[in-house]
Formats: C-alpha cells, sequence, structure tokens
C-alpha cells in the first residue's frame, strides 16, 4: 500500500476556462513594489549594521591580544577604596626609539631620554559615562616614595621622599600607581601610557589638530614658533606644543596649560569630524593610539567598547581641565633641588570630588568670545560718563564686570559732559600697563586707547556716544570655578 501523506493534500486547481491564470490582485498604486523596495533597504541596512559591527569586533579583538601590557598593580595592599566612575592614570613618557632621524632634528627631539615621566594625568570618566575631568600632577611635585625595588639596579628602597616623576625611574609603573595613590587617595582602575612616537601618529591619523594662542609662542629648545593667531598642526608640531616649557615664566605649570589644551583640541576633532561614529575611521585611529601604548593587563575589551559608547556622546563641553592646586612655597631636597608642594587642604578637597564623581567645573552655555593677551580679571578698571546721558555709567561699569573685569562699581560724571559730550569711548593707560589696556580695547570695539604718564595700575574708560555693548572677551590662562577647572569648550579655537 502506497504510503499516506503526512499532512491532507490541497485540493486541486480549476483549470482557467481560457487555459490562462488569472491575474493577481493589485492594491491601488504601486503596493507590489513597496515589499520589495522595504525588504531591499532592510537587507541593505542589516548588513551595513552588521559589517560595522564586525569592524568593531575585529579591531577590539585584535587590540586585546595585541596591546602591549605591563603589571601595573602587582602585589598591591591596602589601596584607597573604590569611587564612582573610571579612574585612569594617563602618563607620557620621554620614549622616542621608533621616530626617524629626520623628524629627530626637524623636532628637537634629540638628546638621551630619561626614562621617566614628563606628563602625569588622572582622567576620571564619570559614572554615567557623561563627563570626562582631567587632573595635571606636576611632575616636579613633591612625593614620598614607598618602599620598593629598584628596577634597574635590583636595590631595596626604603620610603623616602623624590619628585613625582621620579617614581617611574625607580619603580615603573606599578610604583608610579602606589606613589599617586598614596598622594591623592584615589583608586585608579586602569593604567595608559603613551610615548613621542604613539603621540605624533595618533594626531596624524587624526588628520591634525587646531590650535590657537592669544600670544607669541617661541621655545628654542623644542623650535616652537607660533605666532599669534590660529594653527593648524601635524603630530610632531602638536609634540614640540605640548612640550615647551621655555615659553615664559611659567615653566612647566604653563606646559600643562597647553597640554590641557591640546587634549580639548583632539577631542574637539574626535567628536567633530565622525572618527567615533564611522567604523572604518575608528578603527585606523584605534589602532595607531593603543597600537603603540602600554597598558594594565586589565584594560581589555570591555572597557575599549565601554569608553567607545561613552565618546560617541562627547564634545568639548563634556571634558573640564585642571591641575591640582599648589602652595605658594614649595621645598628644595638635597641633592635633587626644588620641588611644587600640593596645596592640602584644596587638594584634598579636589580628589574628594573626583572620588564622588562630582563637576569640577562649572558647565555653562558656550558664549562667544575673543582671546585677549592678559585675563579680564587682572584689570581693574575706573568707569566714567563721558556723554551726561543718565545711566550710561552704570551700564558700561555692569557690563565690564559681567565680562570679568575688576570694575569699581562706582562710575562717576565727566564734569561738563553734557554740555560737550564724547563722540568717542576712550581708555587711558598708564604706559607700563599697555598689555592691561589692548585686553580692555579689545572689550570695546571702536574705542581709541590714550596714553596717560603715571595713571598708575587703574585703567579709565570714558563712555562716548559710540558705546553700544561690551563684547566679550577671556585669557587663555584664565582660571575659572573653585578648582581653577575649565571645560573643554572654554579652551579650544573660538
Amino acid at each position: 500500500m502506497p504510503t499516506p501523506p503526512r499532512y491532507p493534500a490541497p485540493p486541486p486547481r480549476r483549470p482557467h476556462p481560457q487555459g490562462r491564470r488569472p491575474p493577481a490582485r493589485r492594491s491601488a498604486g504601486r503596493g507590489k513594489r513597496r515589499p520589495r523596495w522595504a525588504m531591499r533597504l532592510a537587507i541593505t541596512c542589516s548588513v551595513t549594521v552588521l559589517a560595522a559591527a564586525g569592524i568593531g569586533h575585529t579591531v577590539v579583538t585584535s587590540l586585546d591580544t595585541g596591546i602591549k601590557r605591563v603589571d601595573a598593580f602587582k602585589d598591591m595592599k591596602n589601596r584607597p577604596a573604590s569611587g564612582n566612575g573610571m579612574n585612569v592614570l594617563l602618563v607620557g613618557t620621554d620614549g622616542r626609539d621608533k621616530i626617524t632621524p629626520e623628524d629627530k632634528q626637524k623636532y628637537r627631539l634629540g638628546g638621551a631620554p630619561c626614562h621617566c615621566t614628563d606628563t602625569i594625568m588622572i582622567v576620571h570618566i564619570s559614572e554615567d559615562r557623561d563627563r570626562a575631568s582631567v587632573v595635571s600632577l606636576p611632575r616636579d611635585s613633591y612625593a614620598d616614595l614607598p618602599a620598593h625595588t629598584d628596577q634597574t639596579s635590583g636595590k631595596q628602597h626604603r620610603a623616602h621622599p623624590n619628585k613625582i616623576n621620579a617614581a617611574y625611574a625607580e619603580g615603573g609603573p606599578n610604583l608610579t600607581v602606589r606613589t599617586v595613590e598614596h598622594m591623592t587617595k584615589v583608586k585608579i582602575d586602569h593604567y595608559l601610557e603613551v610615548d613621542f612616537t604613539s603621540f605624533i601618529k595618533t594626531v596624524d591619523v587624526l588628520g591634525g589638530v587646531e590650535i590657537c594662542t592669544a600670544k607669541p609662542l617661541r621655545d628654542s629648545h623644542t623650535g616652537l614658533n607660533l605666532a599669534v593667531g590660529t594653527h593648524a598642526m601635524n603630530g610632531g608640531e602638536a609634540l614640540q606644543y605640548v612640550r615647551s616649557r621655555y615659553v615664559d615664566g611659567a615653566s612647566d605649570l604653563g606646559r600643562m596649560q597647553r597640554q590641557q589644551r591640546f587634549l580639548a583640541a583632539l577631542i574637539a576633532k574626535a567628536t567633530s569630524s565622525g572618527v567615533l561614529l564611522n567604523p572604518v575611521k575608528f578603527r585606523d585611529v584605534t589602532l595607531t593610539l593603543l597600537g603603540s601604548v602600554r597598558a594594565d593587563k586589565g584594560f581589555g575589551t570591555s572597557d575599549m567598547l565601554d569608553l567607545g559608547r561613552a565618546m560617541r556622546g562627547f564634545s568639548p563641553s563634556s571634558s573640564e581641565f585642571t591641575t591640582v592646586p599648589l602652595s605658594e612655597t614649595g621645598q628644595v631636597l638635597p641633592g635633587i633641588g626644588s620641588t611644587l608642594k600640593w596645596h592640602p587642604e584644596k587638594s584634598a578637597k579636589l580628589f574628594k570630588a573626583l572620588r564622588e564623581d562630582r563637576p569640577l567645573a562649572s558647565h555653562r552655555v558656550k558664549s562667544k568670545y575673543t582671546l585677549v593677551d592678559v585675563s579680564p580679571q587682572q584689570i581693574r578698571v575706573q568707569v566714567e560718563n563721558g556723554t551726561g546721558a543718565p545711566g550710561l555709567g552704570k551700564r558700561v561699569d555692569a557690563e565690564l564686570r559681567a565680562t570679568g573685569f575688576r570694575t569699581t562699581g562706582l562710575p562717576t560724571d565727566v564734569p561738563n559732559a553734557q554740555r560737550a559730550p564724547a563722540p568717542r569711548t576712550v581708555v587711558a593707560y598708564d604706559p607700563r600697563w599697555d598689555r592691561s589696556a589692548t585686553s580692555l580695547a579689545t572689550a570695546l570695539p571702536g574705542c581709541e586707547m590714550r596714553k596717560v604718564d603715571r595713571l598708575g595700575p587703574t585703567l579709565k574708560v570714558v563712555a562716548g556716544a559710540d558705546f553700544k555693548a561690551v563684547r566679550p572677551v577671556r585669557a587663555e590662562d584664565e582660571l575659572q570655578g573653585e578648582f581653577g577647572a575649565v571645560t573643554g569648550d572654554q579652551v579650544v579655537c573660538p
């Protein structure tokens, strides 16, 4: 007997009277085409998403196995308690082995490396991944190095004072982490080490960064030579910018401010150029950066993906920068030299804010401004009403004060101003304070600058009939907020 079918057979079709199949029913319009286009679009989107995911997975997996590792947390005990968010210790060394002889000569990278940390920063990523706080630790900071074994000589060292950057030379990444944790009471979750080579390559693969300055920057040691204005820098030029210490009397503190401006510019470039949203570009940048740095053994795939997701929502205003507060006087160590002492109360308060995942800077809506050489907070101004118009002096005083100038708050009237009103606003100044006068005049477009001998440090503004409004200005070295912190959008080029 034949085997019965598993399912009932469908009833046989009746032949069409004319021997042809009836035409398929069509809805009005183009109902037949829509499902095909929808299917094609869905397939295209799916392929694109899968391709992007495949690139991301391949990149992260290859980095996780190919990145150079260091045991930065070996045998560490009595560590600080974990806080909210993630803390990364970012150090910059002077390694230059893979830089070509031509670039070494061009960017003044000759000489033997010191095998120490040129740059030490704590990068705090907030718990909600919406904010990055960067705290610079001066390399000449006074530090009590914990007991350790010298990585070069193998000699046992008791705890002893030194500069903080000596921790790397004596005990490598492990002693550096221990020293920073001991001084800050902030638990470090990850360690990243960048040298000159990886720095140059990363900037170049991003297509360079844009740096602006309100005053000329020259340093014969690094070859830096920047005029006033905005400059597009490649990797080597950016390295000159962040290494320069002899631009002015600020030395290492000024260099740290430039390093912070560079990081803000780097974030601005990465977030505005679509690097973090483009899988191919993201792959190139990530391979270049993490392919030539050293990281702790625990910095793995999940951390990379986590940071990548966080950075995609970043903008310059999402980042904030500051330097650990310093005392007015340092300490001289025999055989070592002068060191910088951290302010005990202010620095403790700063690191407490990091542990508690609190913002360091006042995050405000960015307003347009013009860069000036001298900070308005350093300029004292007396306002006079030169027109006789009621309330003009108070208005000018209030607008200058809102911009940051230290006005007296007591504007006066010029005698006989009603009969002979001043047609033009005047900035009167002592020639010894010409830089301050130029900064003040920038805030008063179209004003006349007038030298007055022996006027003293208080500048005078005579408001004329041409006054319209005060232009917002600020200086590159302006410090704001409780910890002197600024957001990234306040230090990138306007």
